[in-house]
């Protein structure tokens, strides 16, 4: 195909290269140290500093294609996507960049010989906009040969850029394609309709903005332009939407024969397929990066993505999981740019495939009851969905906002937002004083202590002890002179070997010696970024400011913690191998006896799974492997593929750890200098956090040990309290297991021909003309309640059997039973959603039979009693 996707990819590269250029890899969608941005919204990100003057490249030109997502934050397009032709949460963006080398001449003939000649765009079909006050940019496109006629001056809202309130901004020019007669709108550029639209914004970075709002000239000018592919392929292949491009119409066709819809039949079902297409981008290409769904941050907006992805498959008729099937497209379609998808395609789909689920579970309890709502609000006459309600459907049935408002917009009604947030802020305000959080105070006397003393040097890396001079003294957040025997304090000094706690390694422990005192230190911190402090109490004489100390780290705690951090660099490294590079840290802790390691995963780790990481990490440990730290430059560190944790902020110079040919990451803490010195590793446990969050807890060394020599104990006592040997221990244990089962099914029974006793008939109603038996029967579990179901419905021949248990471990059972005579009219399914969320559970099944959980026995008999509502509100529609 003539100008395919693929061919501008690499025929914008190949232009540039022929011009000077350096050809740049697409940065990651996760800034790179960069936390201002939630996602990389634009090709000239991943050279801010450059821009800004922070930092310089060993090239002045260069050439991207970058990957974007706008889903969040500022610049935010969801909700505009599928309703426009034009608008994606996931795009490309063409850009060429000039650090102080070439300027607004050859950023012109550079844009305009690749529009018309490489791509062979009419040149009679573009329009130029410039700023009302560039004359130089208006004579510069004359001479290349643009009409007067299509030049077009807009002022700063259309055309001038800049990065903030202040600093580096300009002028720029934008170029338009018309589109013809056939696309509804005006014939000239930035007017109403799509007839005429942008394509390729040029950024003249010629100015430095002051606080005064005053310009001033930059020294060395420079040149960020951006191009959006899916514009810029559509205008090519000659079609009206970015839609109908062969970036999308690959997605849309497998979309469609999924569906069992045509593409191009309703407007309404195109919007489904169209936010569908689009989401499976963005979806793919996230979780290809790292991102997996949360409840927070990026993790959340992904969730979002996937959410309203899989709300308009069920617009499409689409129940059951299907996104994740869908992914392979994007990856076939796409996987020669972005090799990084095909490595990354099996984490995509598993990861997609349990969203998903997730996702149709909260639908399946929580649609009833958003039915419900909307059907009282209608028969109230109202048209807001009331704040109280809203929050109820997202804080308890896990609805997303944007789903809500969809779903209420379809159903002609708004919902309430100012009531929406202040349930949500009364609940806050709950869970603070509830959990015994209180708003941080600042502490004056360490604010006027981070003015007052110079920054503490760390000289810790190298060795454990130093001769220091004290330099202040903080005493109930008081600055005083000196402190006496059994005072707690926190002191500052000028040389420090002692680490403070950050990175998840916990503060240095030691003494502080004097002339006639010792301070006896249990923590350190680090309050601002220069300030060291370090906590203890005096346990001998006195200290006072000014007076020199001997400084000493307690070298076993320090090298206890040093092992613990070292093996957490390589139980990263092995769930990354072993998993896939979507595992990122979250989050962590580094002690002396034990390390935990929070990380991004979407499902549990396997026994299996955790048995391969102890074994690669004790691998790594016998190997002795030399553990190396640099100091270099961030873009240095994050080029050699060192890990940094997005979303920290780092400075122009970072420290890298490096186990060799195994982990490299950005790192400040303490390290063992081999990996032997670990001496052994032991996996504790291995957790859930929150969705789309593991933990794993641990212990190195003498810790690990220990906890050998604990399980060992506990198996010889085992073996004697069952009076055998340990080889026969297990077949022991499962005999006993199988004896205790027989036992336990013949207690139910029982239970079950003591409930069966009960009269049929004297436990039925009859409601709109069916027969409708409730029961109670504490103590029955699943199993048995489905017994003593089937028993009744024998009886009754036609009818509802409702079902209730309080089990023996104080939750609640459910069931209902519809014969199938009535199944058409009254499912057991639509009943069970209802009942179960009076209990404050979950349930679902099929038409004939339905079963739920619930935490809640005291609403039991409220639940049970509610089936004859239910029933009658089924036969009346």
């Amino acid at each position: 195909m003539k100008n395919s996707a693929d061919e501008l990819r690499r025929g914008f590269h190949r232009y540039f290269e022929q011009h000077e250029h350096r050809s740049i890899p697409s940065s990651p969608l996760i800034p790179q140290a960069d936390p201002t941005l939630l996602f990389t919204n634009a090709g000239m990100n991943q050279f801010k500093r450059v821009f800004l003057g922070e930092e310089s490249r060993a090239y002045r030109r260069a050439v991207t294609v970058q990957k974007c997502l706008r889903a969040g934050g500022k610049h935010n397009d969801l909700e505009n996507v599928g309703y426009t032709r034009r608008h994606h949460t996931f795009f490309e963006m063409l850009g060429n960049f000039s650090f102080g080398d070439y300027f607004k001449a050859d950023a012109i003939s550079f844009a305009w010989e690749f529009l018309t000649k490489s791509v062979g765009l009419d040149r009679s079909r573009l329009w130029v906009t410039i700023y009302r006050e560039d004359d130089e940019a208006d004579e510069l496109w004359r001479k290349i040969g643009v009409s007067p006629s299509r030049i077009m001056r807009f002022g700063e809202k259309d055309n001038f850029w800049q990065m903030a309130d202040t600093g580096p901004c300009g002028p720029c020019s934008e170029i338009h394609f018309d589109q013809g007669t056939a696309v509804p709108g005006d014939d000239t550029p930035n007017a109403t309709g799509d007839r005429v639209i942008e394509i390729w914004n040029l950024v003249f970075m010629q100015y430095n903005r002051d606080a005064a709002g005053t310009l001033h000239p930059l020294p060395k000018p420079s040149i960020d332009t951006g191009m959006g592919l899916e514009r810029l392929a559509a205008v090519a292949q000659g079609v009206y939407s970015n839609y109908d491009s062969d970036l999308f119409t690959p997605l849309l066709a497998a979309i469609s024969r999924r569906a069992g819809i045509a593409y191009g039949g309703k407007e309404e079902t195109d919007r489904s397929m169209r936010v569908i297409a689009d989401h499976l981008r963005a979806v793919t290409f996230l979780m290809t990066d790292g991102v997996l769904p949360s409840n927070e941050g990026r993790g959340y907006v992904l969730r979002r993505i996937v959410r309203r992805a899989a709300r308009h498959g069920r617009l499409l008729g689409i129940v059951e999981p299907f996104l994740h099937e869908l992914t392979a497209t994007v990856v076939e379609n796409m996987g020669e740019a972005y090799p990084e998808l095909k490595s990354a395609a099996g984490t995509v789909t598993e990861a997609t495939r349990g969203e998903e689920e997730r996702f149709i579970a909260t639908l399946d309890q929580g649609l009833p009851i958003l039915t419900d709502m909307v059907d009282k609000t209608r028969a109230a006459g109202r048209t807001v969905l009331t704040g109280v309600d809203v929050f109820k459907l997202y804080d308890t049935y896990g609805f997303p906002l944007d789903l809500i408002g969809e779903a209420c917009r379809e159903q002609g009604l708004t919902m309430d937002e100012e009531g929406f947030d202040h349930a949500i802020e009364e609940q806050r305000n709950r869970a603070r004083k509830t959990g015994g959080f209180e708003q941080e105070t600042a502490r004056p006397g360490v604010t006027d202590l981070a003015g007052q003393v110079g920054a503490t040097k760390f000289v810790g890396y190298d060795r454990l002890e130093s001769d220091s001079v004290l330099l202040a003294i903080l005493k109930d957040d008081r600055i005083v002179k000196e402190a006496a025997e059994g005072d707690e304090v926190e002191v500052v000094l000028d040389v420090t070997p002692f680490y403070a706690e950050g990175g998840g390694q916990v503060g240095d422990q030691g003494v502080l010696l004097g002339l006639e005192g010792r301070l006896d230190v249990k923590d350190t911190t680090r309050p601002a970024p220069s300030l060291i402090l370090h906590k203890g109490t005096v346990s001998k004489g006195r200290i006072k400011q000014g007076e020199s100390l001997r400084v000493q780290v307690n070298g076993t705690i320090r090298q206890d913690a040093a092992r613990n951090h070292t093996a957490t660099h390589l139980v990263h490294a092995a769930l990354r191998d072993l998993l896939g590079p979507h595992v990122k840290q979250y989050g962590s802790l580094v002690a002396p006896n034990r390390l935990r390691f929070d990380f991004a995963h979407f499902r549990p780790l396997s026994s299996r799974d955790i048995d391969e990481i102890e074994t690669t990490v004790n691998g790594e440990i016998r190997n002795n492997e030399a553990v190396r730290t640099e100091v270099m430059s961030i873009q240095d560190a994050v080029a050699n593929g060192a890990l940094a944790f997005f979303g920290d902020k780092y400075g122009e110079q970072v420290r890298v750890v490096t186990v060799e040919s195994f982990s490299k990451e950005l790192c400040g803490g303490t390290h063992c200098r081999h990996t032997g010195e670990i001496g052994l590793f032991r996996i504790v446990s291995e957790t859930g956090v929150a969705a789309g969050v593991r933990r794993i807890e641990a212990q190195t060394g003498s810790g690990a040990m220990a906890m050998w020599r604990k399980l060992e104990a506990e198996v010889r006592e085992l073996s004697d309290l069952l009076k055998v040997g340990q080889p026969e221990l297990v077949s022991k244990t499962r005999k006993l297991m199988t004896q205790l089962k027989d036992k336990e099914r013949e207690l139910e029974e029982l239970k079950l021909k003591i409930a069966s006793g009960s009269s049929v008939a004297s436990t039925v109603k009859t409601v709109a003309g069916v027969s409708v038996h409730v029961q109670r029967a504490d103590g029955m579990d699943m199993g048995g309640l489905r017994a003593l179901a089937d028993q009744i419905r024998d009886k009754l021949r036609s009818g509802v059997v409702a079902l209730g248990a309080a089990t023996d471990d104080g939750k609640v059972a459910l069931l209902v039973v519809v014969t199938k005579d009535l199944s058409a009219r009254i499912k057991a399914g639509d009943l069970i959603k209802v009942m179960a969320a009076e209990v404050g559970g979950t349930g679902g099944g099929r038409p004939e039979m339905a079963q739920a959980g619930g935490k809640d026995p005291a609403k039991l008999d409220r639940a049970l009693e509610m089936v004859f509502d239910l029933v009658e509100r089924a036969q009346q529609r």
